[in-house]
């Protein structure tokens, strides 16, 4: 094809660029232009240019021809007949240049990383139904990521579940796929990656003011409460939530302040708060 760009200004390097150079390009790129995250109008295909271009000059057999004659040199090495768009692509080991392993933390298929990021499934490829497992987890296994076990055709396979995993997370294997199921925690409410507890404080300490103990993700917390302190009031402590899938950011720990009102009281203490009322 006489009309096809530089696969180097493809992914916006020069020809002297190194081997991670390249892959942070195609890395930036690719998670850009993927039509899960991308829905622009020629977003698709800006999605397939820079997989064909990181294909050829991202293995570095491929890109010796390429520098070397240039698109007719791998002319051959482009194309095929799987899935709508008439596009293959080739997964090959980290060691041999251009292979996705390394560039995607461990993800031997593309497609793994893209699914894994956005939910979704890619346009890209259609195949025969998967075998699904469910794993089910405890609240705080979610949190900070845990190793389970399954067996799938007589082999037993090490699932890791990364840090921050949340009901229906899915994890992607070449021959199953792994979803995951979260038990609620009798404290700590979710919501995305941000956390709340509710936390029971006396009347006299709201009142007057006074030190407890939270429960937070990271263990029991030291706080001091405010004189004052109203029903419903919030402490936020950032960056003490849940971390972000491929991040090693967090979300917020969220107090909120729940006032216990005693249901029994003295005939001393109904006139010391009527007395408080009248004051």
């Amino acid at each position: 094809m006489t009309n096809q760009r530089d696969y180097y200004e493809v992914l916006g390097v020069g020809k002297s660029a190194t081997e991670q150079q390249i892959k942070s390009a195609y890395r930036k790129l690719a998670l850009q232009y993927h039509p899960d995250r991308n829905k622009e109008s020629g977003a698709t295909e800006k999605f397939k240019e820079v997989n064909t271009a990181y294909e050829v000059i991202g293995n570095s057999e491929k890109r010796k021809m390429y520098d070397q004659f240039g698109h007719a040199g791998v002319s051959g090495n482009q194309g095929g007949s799987q899935g709508p768009f008439n596009y293959t692509y080739s997964n090959q080991s980290a060691s041999g240049g251009g292979g996705f392993e390394d560039i995607f933390g461990g993800f031997s298929d593309p497609f793994d990383i893209f699914e894994s990021f956005f939910g979704g499934t890619t346009p890209f490829r259609q195949q025969a139904r998967k075998i699904q497992y469910q794993l089910k987890i405890d609240f705080m296994e979610a949190v900070n990521g845990v190793t389970k076990n399954i067996v799938h055709q007589g082999k037993q396979y090490a699932i890791k579940i990364p840090a921050g995993a949340d009901e229906g997370t899915r994890i992607r294997y070449t021959d199953f796929d792994v979803t995951v199921a979260v038990v609620p925690h009798k404290q700590f409410k979710r919501e995305g990656v941000d956390v709340i507890v509710d936390h029971e404080v006396s009347f006299p300490t709201a009142a007057l003011g006074g030190d407890t103990s939270v429960p937070t993700l990271d263990g029991d917390l030291k706080l001091k409460i405010k004189a004052g302190t109203q029903p419903g009031s919030l402490v936020r402590l950032t960056g003490k939530g849940i971390q972000h899938l491929n991040s090693s950011r967090r979300g917020d720990f969220y107090i909120r302040f729940i006032i216990k009102v005693p249901t029994k009281l003295s005939r001393q203490q109904r006139e010391l708060l009527n007395e408080f009322d009248t004051a």
